[in-house]
Formats: C-alpha cells, sequence, structure tokens
C-alpha cells in the first residue's frame, strides 16, 4: 500500500475532496466530497442512490484529489481502489457528520441507505 508523505499530510485535514470515478461510458465523474481520514486511507461516507456510488460499485478505480487552497500547485493525490460497504447503522455516517457539523440522517430521505467507501491508495502522488 503507498503512503502519503509527510509533507502533504496535513492536506488529508482540508474540508473537501474532489472523489473521481469511471462513469459507465469510461469517461470520468468527479464530485466534491465529505470525507474523514485515518492514517494513510481516506472513507467517504455516500447515499446508494449516487451515480458515483454505481460508478464504483461496478469499477473500484478512483481518485481522491486534494488541493492546496493556499497553494494550488500544491496537492495530493490518491489513486487506488474503492472498498464499498453498507453502512446500515449510520455509525460511519454520524461521525462524517461530526467533522462536519450535520446530520447526515437528516440528509437522506426514508427509502436511502450509506455506504462506506474506504480508498485503499495504489498510488501516491504529491506536488
Amino acid at each position: 500500500m503507498a503512503t502519503i508523505p509527510e509533507s502533504h499530510r496535513a492536506l488529508l485535514g482540508s474540508d473537501v475532496a474532489t472523489l473521481a470515478t469511471v462513469g459507465a461510458d469510461g469517461r470520468p465523474q468527479l464530485s466534491e466530497v465529505w470525507f474523514l481520514a485515518e492514517g494513510d486511507t481516506v472513507r467517504i461516507s455516500l447515499h446508494t442512490s449516487r451515480q458515483k456510488t454505481r460508478n464504483l460499485k461496478r469499477n473500484p478505480a478512483c481518485t481522491v484529489f486534494l488541493l492546496d487552497l493556499a497553494n494550488p500547485y500544491r496537492y495530493l493525490e490518491i489513486r487506488g481502489d474503492a472498498e464499498v460497504v453498507p453502512d446500515d447503522d449510520y455509525a460511519f455516517a454520524d461521525k462524517v457528520g461530526a467533522k462536519y457539523g450535520a446530520d447526515l440522517r437528516a440528509m437522506d430521505g426514508g427509502d436511502q441507505s450509506r455506504v462506506i467507501v474506504t480508498v485503499v491508495p495504489s498510488r501516491i502522488n504529491a506536488t
């Protein structure tokens, strides 16, 4: 597993990340997402009904991109594969919500559920 260099580890504290997935047509789809970083792993809570979730279930290849807003020439790109597991009890969604001061349960409709997406890094680009 690839590791994030100390020089760019602070970017894991960013407010949002860009998640790139591969659409059914083979083209990239980009979405801004809330996330939690644990060591060299980024985890994301997603609705099961979203296109990015369907993309990851079909093709786990993805990239998480973190831009240093104070210096846009500095960024962290985490390429890897997503592991997607149910978050039926919202335990992880509650952790994400706590980071952002939001109740993710209130954002979901009664018929929606969530998954935990763990990006397992295979390559790290720190520029």
